[in-house]
């Protein structure tokens, strides 16, 4: 088939930040409309968020699904509340099951725990909902039944999942055609979704988890030894929870606390205010230095402490206090880099989104697979394809992130907000695995010490600081690779795609918003 847009040949482009008095930026158009459209229905952003977030298991399918987790932050005016939506270990997992390997498995059943996304679609939708729950997947079942046209960025991880999954029954049968993947330009149908999605909107999510779609979830695990029951997925719940916060110049950036790595960015940020990063040019050899050292403090930091938890042996409040974070700021040296002990939590499953409404509410929303299709396996006739979040966990013995029965991993997907004097400000957030956080800081900065827009902050070239902390610059960065050679960073180059993630942000004007989406992704930002 022809292929309409091949993405390898993007040239740079500019977007133009969205102005208006509700908004919603997605990584996908047809989500971000899907969102739109409920707004203009008379839904609140926490509708709009969550039928963007339903749809985009539909038509970014390679970057998140029904079986995966969602995590959000929901900023109603003064009042803000975070959700975790991370789904548990199955009860029978124990360090023992896992004694003959190396590492831990990074696909198939004995990485699946279960998903907790459409329990916080639902959780959201009755606390902050306006509109009637069912209301909120007409799009996704829409194009799940009737089809969508793929688009390139999506086709190409598309692509590159077949490679690894292509041999197995259930991914074959349900994400591929004539064998294949689907190609840009090309429309793709998955009826089941749309029968599964339906059930779960009827149901209020109870099929998925304790009636029809649990049984076969837990039927198809037992069928491939895995270890995930019917019990496991009945005893979930996601559950609400005040932010980590950290102040940075005169903005308080709020994000989900631990099992999430989103304390990564409280850190980094933390350690910047102290060495006064706003001082420095944007985009600077400077800066970009600073930034990074400050990145694998708090990386080092994350990958020693982070963890279920009821495990954490050291609370966010003690590596959030001021003293900690000085002294990190007093060991980084201006003119040459550090070495700190990397350890690796990867990911490149993951969507983000935001949506705002005239009312004042925004909503941060973030939802994965963890590796792209996640663990490979796809429940026959559901379309539910399951991520392998449990590769978040550690093998190491002691360690608090160590893998154990009904047990939350080490997240990678974080929602952020950042707020003014009490009042959201921002709703904001970089996917992209353990880019994420860095790509956070890269934008904040970019948008409140240098002052760009959504849309230009998003655009910037950035940075990327590898796990084991080697660092590849996008191709506006390459005149940092003399400068930053020189102070000892080990240059390593862009290996992958994705590598730099794909961000949306919506900004509070006195008027509006103003809302941008990351070019490096196939999504937009719309509003009205």
């Amino acid at each position: 088939m022809f292929q309409l847009e091949d993405p390898h040949y993007r040239h740079a482009s500019r977007r133009s930040s969205i102005y208006a008095s509700c908004a919603v930026a997605t990584s996908q158009p047809l989500a971000a409309q899907a969102g739109l459209a409920m707004l203009q229905a008379g839904g609140n952003a926490a509708d709009a968020a969550i039928a963007a977030a339903i749809t985009l298991t539909v038509v970014e399918p390679n970057m998140n699904g029904i079986g995966g987790d969602a995590f959000a932050i929901i900023a109603n005016n003064s009042d803000l509340h975070g959700f975790n939506g991370c789904g548990r270990s199955p009860a029978a997992w124990s360090p023992q099951r896992f004694a003959d390997c190396e590492a831990f498995p990074e696909r198939g059943w004995e990485t699946v725990t279960v998903p907790g996304a459409v329990d916080a679609w639902v959780q959201v939708s009755k606390r902050f909902g306006s509109l009637p729950f069912a209301q909120l997947f007409q799009h996704a079942i829409g194009y799940a039944r009737e089809g969508f046209v793929v688009s390139p960025i999506v086709a190409t991880g598309w692509a590159t999942a077949v490679e690894l999954f292509g041999q197995l029954e259930g991914f074959r049968s349900t994400f591929m055609v004539d064998g294949r993947a689907p190609v840009a330009g090309e429309r793709f149908r998955c009826p089941a979704m749309a029968e599964t999605l339906d059930d779960i909107a009827t149901s209020h999510g109870d099929s998925f988890y304790r009636g029809r779609l649990a049984q076969l979830i837990a039927n198809d695990a037992a069928n491939h030894n895995g270890a995930l029951t019917a019990a496991d997925l009945a005893g979930h719940q996601g559950y609400w929870t005040e932010c980590l916060t950290q102040e940075f110049a005169d903005l308080t950036v709020h994000e989900i606390p631990p099992n999430g790595q989103g304390i990564v960015t409280l850190l980094a940020l933390g350690i910047l205010e102290h060495l006064d990063i706003a001082r420095y040019p944007a985009l600077s050899a400077d800066s970009v230095h600073l930034q990074i050292e400050a990145l694998k403090a708090a990386f080092t930091a994350a990958h020693q402490h982070v963890a279920d938890p009821a495990a954490m042996e050291v609370s966010p409040g003690q590596l959030l206090h001021p003293a900690y974070l000085a002294r990190c700021a007093s060991e980084i040296h201006h003119e040459h880099a550090g070495q700190p002990q990397a350890h690796s939590f990867g990911d490149k499953g993951t969507v983000y989104l935001a949506a705002a409404d005239r009312d004042g509410m925004m909503v941060s929303w973030i939802q994965s697979n963890y590796h792209g299709f996640g663990s490979g396996a796809v429940v026959p006739a559901t379309g539910i394809s399951l991520h392998n979040r449990g590769s978040g966990f550690t093998l190491e013995p002691g360690h608090p992130n160590q893998v154990a029965g009904n047990k939350r991993p080490y997240h990678t997907i974080i929602p952020a907000v950042v707020s003014r004097a009490g009042r959201p400000l921002l709703a904001f957030g970089v996917m992209g695995a353990h880019h994420q956080p860095q790509g956070q800081v890269q934008v904040l900065i970019n948008i409140f010490c240098h002052g760009y827009s959504p849309q230009q902050a998003l655009d910037a070239p950035r940075w990327h600081l590898h796990e084991d902390f080697s660092v590849s610059l996008e191709d506006g960065l390459a005149e940092l690779a003399t400068p930053l050679a020189a102070r000892g960073h080990a240059l390593a180059a862009q290996a992958k795609a994705g590598l730099f993630g794909g961000g949306q942000a919506i900004l509070r004007t006195d008027s509006g918003y103003v809302a941008g989406s990351d070019p490096r992704k196939d999504g937009q930002a719309v509003g009205y």
